[in-house]
């Protein structure tokens, strides 16, 4: 089942004599980055939460964002606390800062105290309880729920993908076996072709080199069949449904898979020769090119 990496879930819960709202969300990524905002006063919870977070997922730009608040209290409002060693230090900085400035000439304006509970680590949105492991583990069991709602998201998101995907390999595969029936037909009026110029250079020549003449003769018969590009495109088309079929993600070894797709294009492009040969590896290079774009969403 093809997985996207684009995916959302909110969700709310209570337990602990708090209440909490959950924020996931994610885009597509080279690997699983996780970026998390939880309230820091819940002690293990930012390591727990990354830990289920990486066993659950596999690839993507997540991010996690948890408002806690206690029962009771106004929607994002909670119990606040001054952090005296945070406000210690933040005084001592601005003192220095002040002391700087005068020495250097420079006038600051007067800092309020607005400007000082606005420092980070300041004032503390935190319970008034010392002991957070109920909560931890209330808002723990609270999480498989969220990524349930979120991992459906992104099956939903996938099932469409593959359905892009798979038109778009029907397409390719369809333009492969016009470029073969081209290449077919062409290859008579080819091979009529040389016979017709190499009777003319041994009519015009004298003391040919037979064994040179013959090197030269594979050597462009080699540049014009495009028979291994054919082929390998045919393979690289059943390989891609291989992996539209494997469980897990398959991203990775998609992307690699597209690289390959457009080297063959682009040889088929060099080697056709002929208009409409040419025109169809135009028309390859399109699709893979806009599948590319949609296998980036792949987990």
């Amino acid at each position: 089942m093809t997985i996207s990496m684009t995916g959302f879930a909110a969700r709310k819960g209570q337990g602990a004599g708090h209440g909490w709202a959950w924020d996931l969300r994610s885009v597509n990524g080279k690997g699983l980055d996780l970026r998390l905002r939880v309230p820091d006063w819940i002690d293990g919870l930012e390591a727990a939460l990354r830990a289920e977070l990486g066993r659950a997922l596999g690839r993507g730009n997540v991010s996690l964002s948890l408002k806690v608040a206690r029962d009771g209290a106004a929607e994002g409002a909670e119990a606040l606390r001054i952090n005296p060693p945070v406000l210690t230090a933040v005084l001592a900085a601005l003192a220095e800062v002040e002391q700087a400035a005068m020495t250097a000439g420079v006038t600051l304006a007067q800092a309020t105290a607005a400007d000082v509970l606005g420092v980070r680590g300041v004032l503390d949105q935190s319970s008034s309880d010392d002991d957070t492991a109920p909560l931890r583990a209330a808002i723990l069991a609270d999480l498989p729920a969220l990524l349930a709602d979120f991992n459906a998201m992104r099956a939903a998101e996938g099932t469409a993908l593959h359905g892009v995907i798979t038109a778009q390999l029907d397409r390719i595969a369809s333009l492969t076996r016009d470029a073969k029936s081209e290449a077919d037909a062409r290859r008579d009026a080819t091979a009529a072709a040389l016979r017709d110029a190499l009777a003319k250079v041994i009519a015009n020549t004298d003391g040919v080199d037979e064994a040179r003449l013959t090197q030269e003769l594979a050597l462009i018969a080699v540049k014009n069949d495009v028979t291994e590009e054919l082929d390998r495109l045919t393979a690289h088309v059943d390989a891609a449904r291989a992996l539209l079929a494997e469980p897990g993600p398959v991203g990775r070894k998609f992307d690699f898979l597209m690289q390959e797709f457009m080297r063959e294009a682009n040889t088929l492009c060099s080697k056709a020769q002929a208009l409409t040969l040419t025109r169809i590896g135009l028309d390859l290079k399109t699709v893979i090119d806009q599948m590319r774009e949609q296998v980036q969403n792949v987990e």
